[in-house]
């Protein structure tokens, strides 16, 4: 029995929706590809440059602090900023970051305070904002700190990775800032500097989109780094 015309054309168009299908998954798999190199480019020449240069005031972003101790990320974070300091690249540090139901009262930005007071940074030259939750609301703060007490330079200390990042909040909020990475403390294996990448990825790709459900924000923030 001959097939009639439109059965022979079902097989054709069934082909090139496959075909269409096939080109499509491999433009978007390219144009991932091509984003991800990038991005991770980006990343990394931020994290390897220090741009410290004399400033209105030197930003300590916020990282874990354990019962009135910092962290060890944010231990390195502060001595950071404390060379910085001493190295007369601005007069003032402002610290940031909030706490959690779990700290008792207490912040990383009150915490990295009273870590800058015992290591010989004067009370009057340290600002410390404590009721952010995660970057976006620190460079939020950051912005309302500056505008409040004229500060245009700024030096934003964080870890290597996160400093991409942080300079897009900030040029967001129109503050004009230098990165300058912490130093490296220990060894880092390749497992967790992979994670550390793709967390910055993933965040960074989420901003962009206007991903920005609370949800996903604090699951992206908890996958951080202490």
């Amino acid at each position: 029995m001959t097939a009639s015309p439109i059965q022979r054309l079902i097989p054709k168009r069934e082909s090139f929706a496959r075909a269409f299908f096939r080109r499509l998954v491999g433009l978007i798999l390219a144009v991932a590809l091509v984003w991800s190199l990038w991005l991770v480019y980006q990343i990394h020449s931020t994290a390897s440059e220090d741009h410290a240069q004399p400033a209105d005031a030197i930003v300590v972003f916020g990282a874990a602090e354990y019962s009135g101790r910092p962290s060890p990320v944010l231990h390195a974070r502060l001595d950071h900023a404390v060379s910085l300091y001493n190295r007369q690249i601005a007069p003032l540090i402002i610290t940031l970051g909030g706490g959690s139901d779990k700290d008792s009262g207490l912040s990383e930005g009150g915490v990295a305070r009273d870590y800058l007071l015992a290591n010989g940074v004067p009370f009057d030259k340290i600002i410390a904002e404590t009721r952010s939750i995660d970057t976006e609301q620190q460079v939020e703060r950051l912005a309302v700190i500056a505008r409040a007490n004229h500060l245009q330079h700024l030096v934003v200390d964080s870890d290597g990775t996160h400093l991409f990042r942080i300079r897009y909040l900030c040029q967001q909020q129109g503050l004009d800032v230098y990165t300058s990475p912490r130093p490296p403390y220990g060894n880092i294996s390749d497992t967790d500097l992979t994670q550390r990448y793709l967390h910055e990825m993933l965040s960074y790709t989420g901003l962009r989109l206007h991903l920005n459900s609370s949800w996903m924000r604090l699951w992206l923030e908890g996958k951080s780094e202490n």
